[in-house]
């Protein structure tokens, strides 16, 4: 059986696969629709982020038994034509789901103690001991939206700060002993940090906006290493600006595929963007809460395991 792999990953994953029995191919410069015209040689996909798996695509892989994504989301393969095809998709949010925790916990550490703001102000020779006193996470109440991989990994961090976390997930019975599950409105109700652990979905695009934050009985801090288009940027920014929102801890964003990648352009900038880019409360990493050197060797290894189970059935 062959092996085709769009993009670059750690080489345990190729190194399973092919102790496995399996061929391993490579292609990682060709265009779509070049690989479209190969792809019926192929019984596995590896990929990652490269160019969106659609039905189209899918419809070109007549003999492709499964796709193994390296990462923790799935959002960018038609699952249903997939589904349709009989080819199984695998995902791996247990190769990074530790890294996300951790990356939560630093980015909502950060603005408690008003790191960012420190940080430039002693480089620029300020010593404003006072202006940067930051507050202590132990005894507060955070609250989660998904209590998955993401959701149950951040969880366990935070058990040794005496918190109340709360979580919220569509799936019932998913609280542990590390979060209590209540509804929406209750933790809306209690929450003084929300982390969002979200998969994309019709759902969850959009989700907090201004209605949304408005549902907050009180102010509170905005940590989000899910899915960028999960936030209305603008929103977000108008609630920090009244106050609503204390501070937010961002490593996705809403642009991600757009005038993300065109940062540096200042045309291109959404203006909400660019108020971000100068708030002292507000914490920004490009997409790397789940991006490791430890993940990268996790998420291949999940992957091979995976694929090979699948294969070898």
């Amino acid at each position: 059986m062959k092996i085709l792999h769009l993009d670059s990953n750690h080489e345990i994953l190729e190194q399973k696969l092919a102790d496995a029995g399996f061929v391993n191919h490579h292609d990682h410069q060709s265009s779509k629709q070049e690989i479209q015209q190969k792809i019926a040689e192929y019984d596995g996909l590896v990929v990652r982020s490269r160019f969106p798996i659609d039905a189209e695509f899918l419809s070109h892989a007549t003999n492709l038994k499964c796709i193994g994504r390296v990462g923790a989301g799935l959002e960018n393969i038609d699952l249903e034509a997939a589904e349709a095809m009989n080819i199984t998709c695998f995902n791996a949010p247990e190769g990074n789901r530790n890294a996300v925790g951790e990356h939560s916990l630093a980015l909502l550490l950060s603005l408690f103690n008003k790191l960012r703001k420190a940080d430039q102000e002693v480089r620029q020779g300020i010593w404003d001991r006072e202006g940067n006193r930051g507050i202590e996470l132990d005894g507060r109440t955070v609250g989660l939206i998904g209590y998955g991989n993401m959701g149950k990994a951040f969880a366990r961090k935070l058990r040794g700060f005496d918190c109340e976390v709360l979580c919220y997930d569509i799936k019932d019975g998913v609280g542990d002993e590390n979060a209590r599950q209540v509804t929406l409105t209750q933790l809306q109700q209690k929450a003084e940090v929300l982390s969002l652990h979200t998969p994309q979905t019709p759902e969850t695009i959009g989700m907090v906006n201004d209605d949304f934050i408005a549902g907050f009985e009180q102010p509170f801090y905005l940590i989000n290493t899910a899915r960028g288009k999960s936030v209305v940027t603008s929103d977000v920014v108008k609630a920090l600006e009244s106050g609503k929102i204390l501070g937010a801890g961002l490593d996705v964003l809403e642009y991600e595929k757009s005038s993300f990648e065109n940062l540096f352009r200042e045309s291109d900038i959404p203006p909400a963007f660019k108020k971000l880019l100068v708030m002292d409360n507000v914490i920004l990493t490009p997409h790397v809460a789940g991006w490791t050197v430890e993940s990268k060797f996790k998420l291949a290894e999940t992957i091979a395991d995976k694929m090979i189970q699948k294969l070898k059935a």
